[in-house]
């Protein structure tokens, strides 16, 4: 097993300027084996994931149905490589478009 990692997300309304709470979240090994899932908090965030995983490719999908129909779900797929930083993946929503980034 790898060292200690942390992973945590954040979905943002990109057009209103506010947190998407309730959005089903699952952290998948790049075969799309299931690691973890839970939903958006009230501020949008998930945190504290990952301890323990090893170091790898993984993906963060999104449920996003509910919250911009026109991209039923979003798929961030990253490189896990140093279990000693923590890593976070927001995201941001609108009807017609996202974005990502790595955060701090």
């Amino acid at each position: 097993m790898g060292g200690r990692v942390t992973i945590s997300t954040h979905v943002l309304d990109a057009a209103r300027g506010r947190p998407f709470a309730g959005i089903a979240v699952s952290l998948q090994r790049r075969d799309g084996t299931e690691v973890a899932n839970a939903e958006t908090n009230a501020d949008g965030r998930i945190t504290g994931w990952g301890e323990g995983l090893e170091a790898g490719v993984y993906r963060l999908v999104f449920d996003t149905a509910q919250a911009a129909p026109f991209f039923p779900e979003v798929v961030l797929t990253f490189d896990y490589s140093d279990p000693a930083q923590h890593y976070h993946v927001p995201l941001l929503l609108s009807p017609f478009a996202y974005s990502t980034y790595r955060g701090s």
